[in-house]
């Protein structure tokens, strides 16, 4: 039977990527087992986390809705990988603020996800933001969140596939008229912890939509994502 010796070292060390080192110890000679940092750190700190997201702006509109699932539907939130990508978008978190701007308002329903898959070419979208440099720069990706998917082709159309744990807004989806003295208190934000379960490889897009038409709505989101190369 072999014997196998791990040895560890006490306290921190700063090493280059590539080189060795023996196993963390305390001061009592315990192996050291921990969280480094904030969870995405180590991706942030190589460049390779990036988001989206639209500004808060109305969404009383059937486009942002998953009535309208052709190259006029506008993803509340949404992210295209391009076809000649070299990196797949693993989605990390996905958040969303709605708040009703009129005392007489519709809700917008559950909000879902819905997905294509093959898409060439989208006319619209921008440069997402790079999360270590803070600046619009780096991205395989373009982010689509509050534009029109124009160039989507016919026969490529968004598909809902799945429940959103997002939500906000009014949970009413009628014509509701509150007043001063007894306004509804809505819930206004929420995140969805989405963790890679979903990867949008080449040729994808991914689109966050209202499941009805809200009515005195406006919106602010954001998607989160490492681009892991292929």
């Amino acid at each position: 039977m072999t014997e196998v010796v791990i040895q560890g070292q006490v306290g921190p060390r700063i090493l280059n990527d590539g080189a060795g080192s023996a196993m963390r110890q305390d001061k009592s000679g315990a192996a050291v087992i921990q969280h480094l940092h904030g969870r995405f750190y180590e991706v942030n700190s190589r460049g390779d986390l990036f988001s989206g997201g639209m500004q808060f702006a109305s969404i009383s509109n059937a486009t942002f809705t998953k009535a309208t699932l052709d190259a006029t539907a506008t993803p509340i939130a949404g992210v295209w990988n391009p076809t000649g990508s070299d990196v797949n978008l693993v989605i990390l978190q996905a958040a969303l603020a709605v708040g009703v701007t009129a005392l007489q308002a519709t809700g917008c329903g559950p909000f879902v996800w819905c997905v294509s898959t093959g898409v060439a070419a989208l006319t619209l979208g921008v440069q997402p933001l790079n999360r270590k440099t803070l600046l619009l720069a780096g991205s395989a990706a373009r982010d689509v969140s509050g534009v029109a998917l124009t160039g989507l082709a016919a026969a490529t159309p968004l598909v809902q596939r799945f429940a959103s744990g997002l939500s906000g807004g009014s949970n009413v989806e009628a014509a509701f008229l509150q007043t001063q003295a007894g306004a509804v208190t809505p819930q206004v934000s929420t995140i969805e912890q989405i963790d890679g379960a979903i990867i949008v490889p080449p040729g994808g897009v991914l689109a966050l939509l209202a499941a009805a038409t809200g009515v005195a709505h406006s919106a602010a989101s954001g998607l989160l994502w490492e681009e892991v190369p292929i």
